[in-house]
């Protein structure tokens, strides 16, 4: 029964992955499509919706910062739980898009942006810009959304959790055959 638990979380925890990669793919759709206006491009590594940097990023978030939040820190009468939240998800953010980067450029031979436009920035790999939009990001991720996705995954289910989360595993390993292996021949 235990172990069995243990494989219930971790569907319930890709399933997070995907939700998290799929809205990533969302919002720099967005930014590139609306805020830019550079028009439409994929912007993840795979073929499919997902931007898998995205998916990592907030499970590592969920994992690091989840139990933090539901601390209650205060200097004096002054909550600081919010404010130790956000430096967290900029820290970790910062240091996921950066390691992003070295893997980006190692088996592609380039990574999908460049910060060197922004002030204080490394290498273009990350900025101090979208760290803090990233920060913002990860407030509404881990305050709004998280609890809803963890309801929402509690009311499909154990057996529904299971197929959506087996079905979309699928998915992302043919995706990632298609990519890492037919499409670079």
């Amino acid at each position: 029964m235990r172990g069995l638990s243990k494989f219930k979380k971790l569907q319930e925890y890709f399933l997070y992955f995907m939700l998290y990669s799929i809205i990533g793919w969302i919002y720099e759709v967005f930014l590139e499509v609306v805020v830019y206006r550079w028009g439409f491009s994929n912007r993840g590594v795979l073929f499919g919706p997902y931007c898998v940097v995205y998916g990592f990023g907030a499970v590592i978030l969920i994992f690091s910062l989840y139990r933090l939040k539901t601390k209650k820190i205060a200097i004096g009468k002054i909550p600081i739980t919010p404010v130790l939240v956000f430096v967290g998800i900029v820290l970790i953010t910062t240091v996921v898009e950066l390691i992003a980067s070295y893997i980006m450029e190692f088996t592609r031979g380039e990574w999908l942006w460049d910060y060197t436009r922004f002030s204080f920035n490394f290498e273009g790999r990350i900025a101090l810009n979208p760290s803090i939009r990233f920060g913002i990001g990860g407030m509404i991720f881990l305050y709004l959304l998280q609890p809803l996705f963890y309801k929402a995954a509690e009311k499909l289910g154990e057996k529904k959790v299971s197929v959506i989360s087996s079905v979309l595993a699928l998915i992302l390993i043919v995706d990632c055959i298609y990519t890492f292996l037919i499409k670079s021949i």
